[in-house]
């Protein structure tokens, strides 16, 4: 008994040696399959991206998902500027030579009266200043933007003839006439002819109504029609807190909570149409005129930016308002060099005008590029 009880505890220790080798060879095949994996992915390409400076993994995560994860983790962490969030057009990075980095024993800029505000760097995607961005709220004219894009994207030939319909009844803005109320000129007519070129000059520099809806139902057949065209282009856009109801940016009676968006989509916005040099050069256009196709109408049309002279490196700007959205301004601007462009976003602010210009003239003191 004692010697077959020897001989089992022998069989026993060579099992448990035996499985235990195994359990280390079957454990070393799987690391080097993982090795193997890792350097012949095309995952291990997947860059890393930080919110300030702080590495965050997107292995097996879309740009889309990394950039929702960034804003979310860090919404507490920005203190009063909430810089360093990375944006992504089209799950495509933004891939930029310099960085913004703010400078030391600077302030945060504060702006009392606007009740959201963002600076955004446009080659990077930092936001350089945050303030209720991410609030979802009505920003009227603001919307002609995005109106452009699309403008930009779809309608092939600029100078085709777009023909006017029943837009000429609109509120507010008109072409001829810059404020409501207020004429300057001649009006579109009802079954005139005029280009859309000439109808997107007058949208961005004069924020016309009629303009932006002819153009819209041009390209989409109807309002509604343009509509789920810009929200679906939007959701391409990874624009999430965005919703349009119209081409012009007015409210539709009713239905004012279903028009929308947030200080951080305009900025994005504003980013990607950076692209399209046209938009941008006729949003910083002096007074201007525009003809019906055959020549017999004349549409005298002013710009509504009132600090263009006023803000240096001024790339153009946009305005919006509606009793609603409240007093709204984007711009955009570049360092001395030329090289650095941001994006200024006020969304309901009485004193809109001189914030504007302190929010540039802060950025531009308060950062530098590497």
């Amino acid at each position: 008994m004692i010697i077959e009880n020897n001989f089992k505890d022998l069989n026993d220790n060579r099992s448990k040696k035996g499985s235990g080798r195994i359990f280390v060879l079957l454990l070393a095949i799987v690391f080097s399959a993982g090795i193997f994996l890792f350097f012949h992915s095309d995952e291990r390409n997947i860059p890393f991206f930080s919110a300030k400076r702080e590495e965050s993994s997107v292995f097996g995560k879309s740009n889309e998902e990394v950039a929702g994860n960034i804003f979310r983790n860090n919404e507490d962490n920005f203190g009063g500027d909430k810089s360093g969030r990375d944006i992504f057009f089209e799950n495509k990075t933004p891939l930029s030579q310099f960085q913004p980095e703010r400078k030391e024993k600077v302030d945060d800029l504060v702006l009392p009266d606007a009740h959201a505000s963002l600076i955004l760097d446009v080659d990077s995607g930092t936001i350089l200043h945050y303030s209720n961005g991410k609030e979802r709220r009505q920003i009227a004219s603001l919307t002609k933007l995005m109106t452009a894009i699309l403008v930009m994207e779809r309608v092939k030939d600029l100078d085709e003839a777009v023909t006017i319909g029943d837009e000429v009844y609109i509120e507010g803005t008109k072409v001829g006439c810059p404020r409501s109320g207020y004429c300057i000129g001649q009006r579109l007519q009802v079954g005139e002819q005029i280009s859309a070129r000439s109808l997107l000059t007058a949208m961005l520099m004069n924020s016309a109504n009629d303009a932006a809806t002819a153009l819209g139902k041009h390209i989409g057949g109807s309002i509604e029609g343009f509509s789920e065209l810009m929200n679906a282009r939007a959701n391409e856009l990874g624009l999430r807190d965005s919703h349009f109801c119209t081409p012009s940016g007015l409210e539709i009676d009713g239905h004012e909570n279903e028009c929308y968006s947030t200080a951080y989509d305009i900025a994005r916005i504003a980013a990607y149409s950076m692209k399209f040099d046209l938009i941008w050069d006729i949003m910083r256009m002096p007074p201007h005129t525009i003809y019906s196709i055959d020549g017999k109408l004349a549409h005298d049309i002013l710009n509504t930016d009132q600090v263009l002279d006023q803000v240096p490196n001024c790339l153009g700007g946009k305005t919006g308002f509606t009793p609603l959205a409240g007093s709204s301004l984007l711009m955009g601007a570049t360092d001395s060099t030329g090289k650095h462009k941001i994006v200024a976003v006020l969304l309901d602010d009485p004193y809109r005008w001189q914030d504007i210009k302190t929010m540039i003239d802060w950025t531009f003191d308060s950062c530098e590029w590497k």
